[in-house]
């Protein structure tokens, strides 16, 4: 089997996240600068196999789109040319942020390490692709 890969997109940053093989375990890999973000994914999907990109979703709480899905859609256009063989599925992201730092807050992470951005979206793009695992079809 091939991995599943979870795209938490932001203008500045995104967050990346993987399973594993097997599709089971859903794990934070890393963020990325999103200027450089497709060069990223090409390396990536150069040295493993990916099954499905998954990328979140901004809603308000009217299931209205956000103001950061006009960046989202220009960055779907382009995935969606750069890697042809790989379908995209999109997953509600509301509340991803503040269960991020929920979690870093549970994990026992001090002020400071709470303050890494960087480690905010890797978190959510893990609990996107945790949503996409463990919701029914």
């Amino acid at each position: 089997m091939a991995r599943l890969l979870a795209i938490d997109y932001g203008t500045k940053r995104t967050g990346i996240a993987v399973t594993d093989e097997l599709q089971i375990i859903a794990s934070g890999l890393t963020t990325v600068d999103t200027k450089g973000l497709i060069e990223f994914l090409k390396k990536y999907t150069s040295e493993e196999s990916v099954e499905l990109f998954i990328v979140g979703e901004p809603k308000q709480m009217n299931f209205e789109a956000s103001e950061s899905e006009t960046s989202i859609l220009k960055f779907l256009n382009t995935l969606e040319k750069t890697f042809p063989e790989i379908p995209v599925k999109r997953v509600d992201e509301r509340f991803t942020s503040k269960m991020a730092f929920q979690t870093m807050i549970d994990s026992g992470l001090n002020k400071k390490q709470r303050k890494n951005k960087a480690l905010v979206d890797e978190i959510s793009a893990t609990i996107i692709l945790q949503s996409y695992l463990y919701t029914p079809s």
